[in-house]
């Protein structure tokens, strides 16, 4: 009993601090990570300390160069992806776009490529990092839903069709190397060039224009708050910078260590889950 009380006491102490420092502002960047997306069942990268979990991720030149890695992606990607789609928001997402459509929040940041913002009714969201959910050929530009990809992995491959590995982040999947033989990729419809899934690997840039429009809501906001990730990855962390070289204010939600640690006026360390709902109901009161 006195642990939960514990906990409810600092929930509440947390709820008020950040009410705190939202409240005064009226352009507020949110800017959020994988750790805003674990309470619907998706693995993130890093644990508390900021040091990666299992294998390092697919890297954008070696997808590009090597037939062996692409038939590595999509193959565990046939497998993980299926999990990925049918995951729901959970109350930190809808927390964030109720706070969006009560004018608490300018915009939204996100490394995540998911597609649960969205799904929850946020509406001015920056996905730096792409969308899992489309599929680009990269000799045509066409685009496509990541669901009619699944049909032609599906029709190619029927043999891991119901295979369970266990789900790991961004739609990959734990699958055995033997299971990778003979896995046939689909090519482009359309051009039979090289499908890509529209994100941003490892070892890639975010596209110009992506970067610009978030540069752009970095200087326009009055002050940023980090929903978890631990900024790590620099593409996320530069933001944080921008606005801290701007006397720009800036707190984290985050379970763990952050890279901008020492930027930061306050951090919390409470689930993103449990606190962004409360700190929706108290801006609303207020």
């Amino acid at each position: 009993m006195e642990n939960d009380v514990i906990h409810i006491n600092r929930l509440d102490a947390d709820a008020s601090a950040v009410s705190a420092f939202v409240a005064p502002h009226r352009n507020v960047l949110v800017l959020t990570g994988a750790g805003i997306s674990t309470a619907s069942g998706i693995p993130d990268y890093r644990d508390a300390n900021g040091v990666r979990r299992g294998k390092a991720p697919m890297e954008g030149p070696a997808f590009r160069a090597s037939e062996t890695m692409r038939r590595r992606y999509w193959a565990r990607s046939m497998i993980g992806w299926p999990k990925l789609a049918q995951t729901a928001p959970n109350a930190g997402h809808r927390a964030l776009a109720a706070l969006e459509a009560a004018g608490r929040i300018a915009a939204l940041l996100t490394q995540n490529v998911d597609g649960l913002h969205q799904q929850a009714g946020s509406r001015a969201v920056i996905e730096l990092h792409g969308n899992i959910h489309r599929v680009v050929c990269l000799a045509c530009g066409t685009m496509q839903t990541r669901r009619a990809v699944q049909t032609l992995l599906e029709r190619a491959n029927p043999g891991l069709v119901g295979n369970d590995a266990a789900a790991l982040p961004d739609g990959d999947a734990e699958l055995a190397t033997d299971a990778l033989a003979g896995f046939q990729v689909p090519p482009c419809p359309a051009c039979g060039g090289m499908l890509q899934p529209d994100v941003v690997f490892f070892g890639d840039g975010v596209p110009r224009d992506r970067s610009e429009a978030a540069e752009r809501a970095v200087a326009a906001a009055d002050a940023v708050l980090v929903v978890g990730s631990s900024l790590v990855v620099f593409s996320g962390y530069r933001f944080c910078r921008m606005a801290a070289e701007a006397g720009k204010p800036i707190a984290a939600i985050n379970r763990g260590v952050t890279r901008a640690d020492h930027l930061l006026v306050l951090k919390c360390e409470t689930p993103a889950e449990s606190l962004l709902p409360l700190l929706a109901d108290r801006l609303h009161s207020d």
